[in-house]
This record gives C-alpha cells, structure tokens and sequence, in this order.
C-alpha cells in the first residue's frame, strides 16, 4: 500500500473504535431507558439490593405518616385511661415499621406490586414519548411511578389500613418521572437515543469493513488491528463507567447516608452497560482471532493446514453452520429489534467474506489438502500406542516382561557344518499366543499347576514340540 492509503487505513480503525465506544453507551440508554423488560428486570434487581431496600423502605414508611395520623387513630382505639400513651405508641410504630417495611419488600407480594408499578410507569412513558396519543394513563401529561399499594401493603402489617384507605391523598405515594413541560424534549431526547444507538452500531461495523476492504496486502493485520481496537473500546467503556459513577454519585445524593443506596443504584442500573461491553470485547477477541489465522506465522500456518480439507471439500456445510450460528444467536438475543438484526446481518457478512478468503489462502498454501494429512499421524500413533499397551497387558497377565527395543545380536562363531542349532527362536508374539492356549487349559483343569509349569519352562526355553 502506498503511504497515504496506510495512513487512511489505520484511521479508518481509529475511527472505528471510537464508534464501538460510543456504541457501548448509546445501546445501553436505549436499552434500559427504552425497553420496558430492560427497565422492569433492573427494577427488580434495585429492589433487591439491600441498601436500595432499606432507601425504599424509609420513603414507605415517610409517606405513611404524611398521609395517615397515626397519633389520632391510635388515641381513638385505646381505652379511655390509655389515651395519653398514643403518642409514644405512634413514635415506637413508626420504628417497628422502617424495619417491618424493609421485611415486608422482601416478600414475594411485595416484589410483583413494585415489578407492577414500575411497568406501568414504564409503558405510560413510552406511550408519551412515542406519541401514541393514548394519554389516559397520565395526569395532566405526567408519568408517575405508582407506590400507594406497597404504602397500604405496609400499613395493613401494622393494622391501620382500613384508616388509610378511608383518608388518602390523591398524590399518595406517586413519584414523578416526567412533568408536562418536558414532554417535548424527552419525546426529542428518545428520538435521537434510537437513531443514534442504530447508526453508532451500524457505522462501527461499516467502517470496520471498508478499513479491512481497503488494508490490501497485509489485510490480516487490519483484521487484527480492528480486534485489538473493539477490545479495547469495550474496556475503556467499562473504566468509564466506574469513573462517571463516583461522579455522578456525588453530584446527585447529597445526603451522606443514602450514598450507598446511591452507588448501588448506579451500579445495578449501569450493569447492562458492562454487559454490552463484554460483547463488543467478545467480537473484539473473534476479530483478533481470525486476523490471526490469517497471518504468516507458522502456528496460523499449520492451523490453516487443519481446516484446509474442511474448506476446500465441505465449503456449503461451513457456510450453513455459519448461518445456524448467527441464527442462534439472533434467537436466543435479549433484544430484536432493527439495530439487532443490522448490526448481526453486517456481521454475519463479513464472517462470510473471512471465510471466503481464508478459503483462498488454503487454495493456494495446499491444493491438495487431505484429512488423512493432518490427522493421519496422530492417528497413526494413537493406534500404536493402544496396541502397546494391549501387548503389555498381556505379559503382565501372563506374568512375563513386556516387550523391550530389540538390541543387535552379539557376534558368535559360526557353527560347525556338521552341527545342527539346538534350538529354535519364536518370536514373542507367537510364544504369548502359546502361553495364553496354555493358560486357558489349566484354568478349565486339563492342566495341573505342575503340568501348567513344565510347559511355560519349555515354551519360555524355546522348545518347538
């Protein structure tokens, strides 16, 4: 390549990366901002968290007694002489409920009503923020999150819930989440969410593709390059995002005993954040991988050797396993919308064309590839192994030692012309079959153990008779 082709290659991948980082961020906004399952699944794991538990549970318990005199219904319950004491009363239940408050979020109630209340939120917000016109699930153009079932869960544990269900406010227990006012820029912001999520993804991959495209000779490199830069693109998002948490942390609680149920709350909800950039570093390591195989060293060399018959003869079932892979994948995907199916097309489409010029190259480094070439010897010593073993078995058995590397027979004299040899060699294999006949007849009886002796002796001593 020329100089400036070079250069415009390897900012290509730059560019490339950068998008992969924005990327990471875009999905995850779209993804839990604009995803009711997203946002209900990570509802449900706030809940969980015991910091955030025990936030919740305080603001149960504060709306309770704005909404309910205590004092006063517990003075008109108690008997005339016991009156006075509806005050303190009041102030101990309040202590029993914050920890009765946090029990009762722990059951499992509890957990459907807040998983309830944050998916009908949830759906009123996109119903706005999507102009469906179907505004009858808000007040006045507010989204509100719904808590009044979980105060009055809370205020029958502790007996006064018939009272409360008899004086409540309008507002009880509702938390705002979108005002009139802001209905049009958030029905802006979420409209750029989804595009921007969908053409960060897009453009990633694209540019990725018209860098690998245009890194002819050396493509292989661009490849490896374009790997090392999603892997890092996704790390780099991870690190963000545990420095934006301190961040923003501090900036948005104040109050110093709330902080942790803060930290978890960004933890939990930026989780599918790490998620995401887990998957691009996936891609990154599969990137990296084949930008690998495809270079000049020898281990790519003689791994390339090993798939060659595979392409060369089995070409049209390599690129159905590819089509089943990518069809699991979108399948078993958390979501399936537009952006998830592109960005699995693009990349199912430069797998293919990895393929198709992998193919080439074992075209041309063995024409001729056979799976008897790359598997032949390991075969043929696995086979000599077992047969070594099976042969030593048998001695073992038999009570004779196995079988050693022959050594070169001493040098003896000649014998005489009119002397005979005295003995004739067997070869082992002969002598084991001989002893295992043997063998066999004295464990059916037709051999004594004296009998069983005086022939090991003679077949051992090379007797032919």
């Amino acid at each position: 390549m020329s100089r400036g082709r070079r250069r415009f290659v390897r900012a290509l991948v730059v560019l490339g990366s950068l998008l992969a980082f924005l990327s990471v961020f875009a999905i995850w906004v779209e993804r839990q901002a604009l995803n009711t399952n997203d946002w209900v699944e990570t509802s449900e794991r706030l809940l969980a968290n015991e910091e955030i538990r025990g936030a919740v549970a305080d603001y149960l318990v504060d709306q309770l007694y704005e909404n309910v005199d205590v004092e006063e219904e517990l003075e008109g319950k108690l008997p005339k002489d016991f009156k006075n004491l509806a005050g303190p009363i009041s102030g101990g239940i309040r202590q029993f409920a914050g920890e009765g408050a946090e029990k009762v979020l722990e059951t499992t109630t509890a957990q459907i009503l807040w998983a309830d209340a944050n998916r009908t939120a949830h759906e009123q917000l996109l119903a706005v923020l999507e102009d469906k016109g179907e505004t009858i699930s808000t007040e006045d153009g507010e989204v509100t999150l719904n808590l009044g079932s979980l105060i009055t869960n809370l205020a029958d544990q502790i007996g006064i819930g018939q009272s409360l269900a008899n004086s409540l406010d309008p507002e009880f227990g509702k938390v705002k989440i979108l005002e009139s006012e802001e209905l049009g820029t958030a029905q802006n912001i979420a409209v750029a969410i989804k595009g921007l999520a969908l053409a960060l993804s897009i453009l990633t991959f694209l540019v990725f593709a018209a860098a690998i495209y245009l890194g002819s000779p050396g493509r292989w490199m661009t490849v490896l390059f374009s790997g090392i830069g999603l892997i890092a693109a996704g790390f780099v998002a991870i690190v963000a995002r545990q420095i934006a948490g301190g961040i923003v942390v501090d900036q948005l609680v104040k109050t110093e005993s709330v902080k942790p149920a803060g930290e978890a709350a960004w933890s939990i909800g930026t989780s599918l954040m790490v998620s995401i950039a887990v998957t691009v570093i996936v891609v990154g390591i599969l990137f990296a991988a084949a930008g690998w195989l495809a270079s000049p060293t020898r281990p790519a060399r003689a791994v390339r050797r090993v798939f060659a018959p595979a392409l060369q003869s089995y070409v049209p079932w390599v690129y159905a396993g590819l089509a089943i892979v990518v069809g699991i994948y979108f399948l078993t995907g958390s979501t399936q919308g537009l952006r998830t199916f592109l960005t699995t097309l693009i990349i199912a489409g430069m797998a293919a064309f990895g393929i198709h010029e992998l193919r080439k190259m074992t075209l041309e480094e063995y024409p001729d590839a056979k799976f008897s070439d790359s598997f032949g010897a390991p075969r043929d010593r696995i086979v000599s192994a077992v047969r070594g073993a099976n042969l030593g078995e048998r001695a073992a058995r038999l009570r004779l030692p196995e079988r050693r590397r022959p050594q070169p027979p001493e040098p003896t004299a000649p014998p005489a012309p009119d002397e005979a040899p005295t003995a004739v060699v067997f070869d082992e294999d002969a002598r084991l079959e001989r002893l295992e006949r043997v063998a066999a007849l004295h464990e059916k009886g037709i051999l004594s153990d004296e009998e069983l002796a005086a022939e090991k002796a003679r077949i051992l001593g090379g007797d032919s008779s």
